[in-house]
């Protein structure tokens, strides 16, 4: 069975998270992705407290895969230095068809 993961990352506006999806889902390094927001956030980032409001961008592909869709959204990512994190999916509905493969 093949691992999956769900990667998430965020902008500042709507319209950037989704040119960062769209191609992803083109290029088959994801097989799907949201757009959620407006999110606020509280982070702490280069040594300073600070909060905000974001969108989150959550794609799903192929731990196989997520190599490539990390160095894609590093390069094409609005922001100098991005959180971009990975989680396994260890359980959802089994699909007829799968767009990563």
């Amino acid at each position: 069975m093949d691992a999956y993961v769900q990667v998430s990352t965020a902008t500042a506006t709507e319209e950037q998270a989704a040119a960062l999806a769209g191609p992803a889902v083109e290029r088959r390094l994801a097989a799907g992705a949201q757009v959620i927001g407006p999110v606020t956030s509280v982070f702490w980032h280069l040594g300073a407290y600070g909060t905000g409001v974001e969108w989150q961008l959550l794609l799903k592909t192929t731990a196989e895969r997520y190599p490539d869709l990390e160095a894609y959204l590093l390069e094409h990512h609005p922001w100098d230095n991005p959180e971009v994190c990975a989680v396994p999916l260890v359980a959802g509905a089994r699909s007829t068809s799968s767009a990563v493969r």
